[in-house]
């Protein structure tokens, strides 16, 4: 794969922008990685492990003279990031980012950038429950979906060039508007986080259970909640306030399901519950069928990295 910009810069540096570092390079992609985070102590492990080209004192620092700018922080940073490197950003760089959210994003970094420079949002559709510079790898986009989110008057050429980047990296790459994306997002991953974080803090009020009995007989479903629910605080504090109306209208329709599954089994009415998990299985059906995920007993985590 051919080179699609001279100089990208990363500002963050957790399990996204280390996965991109790594996929960039591994393809190519990229003739100079630079990157910026705000805590010391990342910029010396991304040092240490030799993450980026060049790792930079500042985000202004790292954005200077690059083609292409990634956001790579917490939604509710986004906004402050942007106006750092408003004043640097050359004519016709590309800025994007990372969040799960983009209503808000839209919002927050769309007025600091500049004429000339092009603001095309974005989200890999990828991740694990581990953060930081030493958690990222190459594959981590291989065969998962990047949605691409161009703001009104986004220039085509800049759009198919940051494509071409994530297809590069290994991505599916699709574009949508942001009230969709985030509708979509509230009911794929945002509001199964809310449930995760609710079930694992459930387990943990249940005071006739032992916290060693929760540990020691946790079976897969119990299990698989607790992995979702080690997910970065931070990152999940401000998805769940920048996505509130999408969040709330998609927890509103599980309360509905959930209290005719109540009344289906307090009633006995076992139709009702297979019928509702035959459709149910249908769709986890459909998820490996897509290629999105494995059959394999243990989902195929035992071995691989990948989510």
């Amino acid at each position: 794969m051919a080179q699609v910009y001279d100089r990208v810069a990363l500002i963050g540096l957790g399990l996204i922008a280390s996965s991109m570092a790594h996929a960039m390079r591994r393809d190519g992609l990229a003739g100079q990685i630079v990157g910026y985070a705000k805590s010391a102590e990342t910029r010396q492990t991304a040092r240490e492990i030799g993450l980026c080209d060049h790792v930079a004192e500042s985000a202004a620092e790292a954005a200077d003279g690059a083609d292409l700018i990634v956001l790579c922080v917490p939604v509710g940073a986004m906004g402050a990031v942007a106006a750092e490197i408003a004043p640097v950003l050359k004519p016709g760089a590309t800025v994007s980012d990372v969040g799960s959210v983009k209503r808000t994003v839209i919002e927050a970094v769309g007025p600091y950038i500049p004429d000339g420079v092009h603001f095309i949002p974005a989200h890999p559709l990828a991740g694990t429950e581990h953060s930081g510079p030493r958690a990222g790898f190459a594959e981590l986009f291989d065969n998962r979906y990047t949605i691409i989110v161009p703001v009104q008057g986004s220039d085509t050429d800049a759009v198919a060039r940051l494509s071409a980047l994530w297809q590069g990296m290994g991505a599916l790459v699709e574009e949508m508007d942001p009230e969709h994306h985030d509708l979509v997002l509230a009911v794929t991953s945002h509001t199964p986080h809310l449930i995760a974080y609710t079930m694992v803090g459930v387990a943990d009020d249940l005071r006739r259970v032992t916290d060693s009995e929760v540990i020691k007989y946790s079976a897969a479903g119990f299990r698989d909640f607790t992995r979702i629910a080690a997910s970065d605080p931070v990152m999940w504090r401000d998805v769940f306030l920048n996505n509130k109306e999408a969040t709330l209208e998609i927890l509103g329709r599980f309360t509905e399901e959930l209290f005719a599954l109540q009344r289906a089994i307090r009633q006995g009415d076992g139709d009702h519950l297979h019928d509702y998990f035959t459709r149910t299985r249908a769709i986890r059906r459909g998820i490996i069928e897509a290629g999105q995920d494995t059959d394999a007993p243990d989902f195929g985590r035992g071995k691989a990295r990948k989510e």
